[in-house]
């Protein structure tokens, strides 16, 4: 098999993982690319070598594989979501990170889990994905989010105004400090530390989920992810922030915003018997009695 490597570059006491991986790699025989980026923090931070020397580097979207290696948080796994898009090869995420909700396999089950993988013993979860479009260039270049897009206000200012209309029709004009519309496996992120509803994997929804809203009658909403959602905003800056995936760029106030269902979904590497539930229970607590 040949596999894709991205990793996260902040973290320097964890590139013993990356050591470890090198080696389960190597008594498979696979091939190897690596993200540049991720290379060169390797080689000329952490000095490693234990890196293949016969592996190839990419940059970007540039490469090929039939498995993505997610080294690091949930942060590095979207972050090589994003320059997956539309390849259709799935993601392994190995957590070295704090929670660890989309990279659920931790170091210590690496060995296990790379035996399955060659055994056939694993599972692919289709996630789907966001796409926005409107006519400012820096946003429409990674125009995808597996989590969330966010419309956020830009300074410590008022708040900002956001009509938006779902399928056509008026939805409301939220007064807040912004509005996070999220996927089902964005439910759990930035959208829940608001108050957003936690939803299934599968589920085929959109959650749209204000940011501290004006009217405490304001409240999440869940829809058909077949909807297309149009954002227009004012701001008393004239501007705003959008964020895909916590990757953030200020808008002018006339930039009109529209979200959609991606055409294509992440495929996520999931081991046999580890289910959605169990990642709610166990990392969350979701449901646990702590009297």
């Amino acid at each position: 098999m040949k596999f894709a490597l991205f990793g996260n570059t902040y973290q320097a006491k964890k590139s013993v993982h990356a050591e470890r991986l090198f080696r389960l790699l190597r008594q498979h025989d696979a091939q190897l690319c690596i993200c540049r980026e991720f290379y060169r923090f390797l080689a000329q931070d952490m000095r490693l070598e234990e890196i293949p020397p016969e592996a190839e580097l990419f940059d970007d979207d540039r490469f090929q594989a039939d498995m993505v290696i997610s080294l690091g948080g949930d942060g590095t796994f979207l972050k090589a979501a994003s320059r997956v898009a539309g390849k259709g090869i799935p993601i392994l995420g190995i957590n070295t990170g704090r929670l660890g909700f989309l990279a659920d396999i931790s170091p210590e089950e690496m060995e296990e889990t790379f035996d399955e993988i060659y055994a056939g013993r694993y599972r692919t979860e289709e996630r789907s994905a966001l796409q926005l479009r409107c006519d400012d260039a820096r946003l429409t270049r990674e125009p995808y989010a597996l989590n969330e897009i966010a419309v956020l206000k830009r300074d410590s200012s008022s708040m900002i105004s956001i009509r938006a209309t779902v399928g056509g029709a008026l939805l409301t004009t939220y007064q807040a400090d912004g509005l996070i519309v999220a996927t089902p496996t964005g439910s759990t992120a930035y959208s829940l530390s608001v108050g957003g509803p936690i939803i299934a994997p599968d589920s085929k929804t959109i959650a749209l989920t204000p940011v501290a809203p004006h009217s405490l009658n304001m409240r999440p909403i869940v829809i058909c992810d077949d909807r297309e959602i149009t954002l227009d905003v004012e701001s008393r800056s004239h501007s705003f922030l959008v964020a895909i995936d916590g990757r953030s760029e200020s808008c002018r106030e006339t930039t009109r915003l529209i979200i959609s269902k991606a055409p294509h979904t992440v495929k996520v590497v999931k081991r046999i018997g580890h289910s959605f539930f169990d990642t709610l229970r166990n990392k969350m607590m979701w449901g646990a009695d702590v009297r």
